[in-house]
């Protein structure tokens, strides 16, 4: 059989075999084989040390790889992905390592090639983020209730055709989920008892951050406020209100309820019933179960401490020395100076300070809060 038509391992073996004969020219031998000295030398001495063995092509696979597991490991892997499809390989390390039984649990770049490969990674296009805002809100939030965020999850329907529309709050230090509770009604009187029952669980926090919608806020009523966040006015909790058309500005919320998306609406239970136990569910796991890489891979319920700020009602009206108290009525007017003068409907039932500038012009003062001129009507 001519040179080139025999299998890799004869033309070798037979290269070196005469290359070891007496007097035998290697480098004539090398050009007849097509091959450079160094590589003719490289197989006498491999067929000197292991014979016909060491004329094989050797593995170029690296005796300990960092990107290997078990097979028992890459089973556990995908079957936590399974059940958790929107965790990312950095989330299923740190439970592997919390709770898993593995002799040695897989590097976290070897868990995303696991997911890779078992096709539980979703390829998601790109979208084009918005310039980021000048001017957005710049909330305290370096400890636990500094600062609470709040908003309704778009609404979906379950099997049977009900309409599903979750309230969450969140605290923005820890992340915790305070409440993800199905509401039948968005109204500000259906709100206020969700509150009542959080204040009364969690205490009070510093600040609450709300996008503009009812029933948080108007931009069209003093001071943003509604009678919801008039009545967080009244308990010492500071509103903080984002921009119109602005979701970033409450981004880390908006970010839950991506999740809250994923996990749960597009899995529709078949009641309302069946739904509101897979948000608490949800709540449960995102709490006590998920690691967040915000919190050094912790989970939310290790670093929440509840608020020394107790819920006792509505404050007393400040002293404002020199200036005039009057109780709204409830459709948002003030007498003053024999006059009525318009405040909002916001404020009914509260008392505001009324600071007067001139014969017809007078500033409103709401607690703490500049509600602007207002003049008699």
């Amino acid at each position: 059989m001519p040179w080139e038509e025999q299998p890799i391992v004869n033309q070798r073996e037979e290269f070196v075999l005469r290359a070891l004969e007496p007097g035998a020219n290697i480098a004539a031998l090398c050009r007849e084989a097509g091959i450079s000295r160094k590589t003719g030398y490289k197989w006498i001495n491999r067929f000197k040390e292991k014979g016909r063995v060491g004329l094989q092509d050797l593995s170029r696979r690296p005796r300990n790889s960092p990107l290997r597991a078990s097979g028992e490991a890459a089973l556990q892997v995908i079957e936590l992905r399974q059940a958790h499809p929107t965790w990312g390989p950095k989330k299923l390390h740190a439970i592997l390592l919390r709770a898993s039984d593995l002799d040695e649990v897989p590097s976290v770049r070897t868990i995303a090639r696991i997911i890779d490969r078992a096709g539980l990674v979703k390829k998601r296009k790109r979208r084009r983020q918005p310039a980021a805002p000048t001017d957005a809100p710049n909330a305290v939030q370096a400890v636990p209730n500094d600062l609470w965020t709040v908003d309704f999850k778009g609404w979906w329907r379950t099997r049977d055709g009900r309409r599903a529309e979750p309230l969450t709050v969140r605290d923005g230090a820890s992340r915790y989920l305070l409440c993800a509770e199905l509401m039948e009604s968005t109204a500000g009187a259906a709100v206020r008892p969700v509150f009542e029952r959080l204040f009364q669980r969690y205490g009070l926090p510093s600040a609450i951050q709300v996008d503009n919608g009812a029933p948080f806020a108007s931009t069209r009523s003093r001071a943003g406020l509604t009678t919801l966040s008039a009545w967080w006015v009244s308990l010492g909790i500071e509103v903080i209100r984002g921009r119109p058309g602005h979701p970033q500005d409450n981004g880390g919320h908006e970010r839950m309820h991506l999740d809250v998306r994923y996990e749960v609406e597009d899995v529709p239970a078949d009641d309302l019933v069946a739904q509101r136990a897979a948000m608490e569910v949800f709540r449960h796991e995102f709490n006590e179960v998920r690691p967040h890489e915000a919190l050094d891979m912790a989970v939310p319920a290790d670093v929440y401490v509840k608020s020394t700020r107790l819920y006792r009602g509505s404050r007393p009206t400040p002293l404002r020395p020199g200036l005039d108290a009057r109780k709204v009525n409830r459709n948002g007017y003030v007498k003053y100076r024999n006059r009525s003068v318009y405040v909002g409907t916001a404020f009914a039932g509260y008392s505001v300070h009324l600071e007067p500038i001139d014969e017809e012009t007078t500033r409103a003062w709401f607690y703490e809060l500049d509600l602007g001129v207002v003049e008699p009507r």
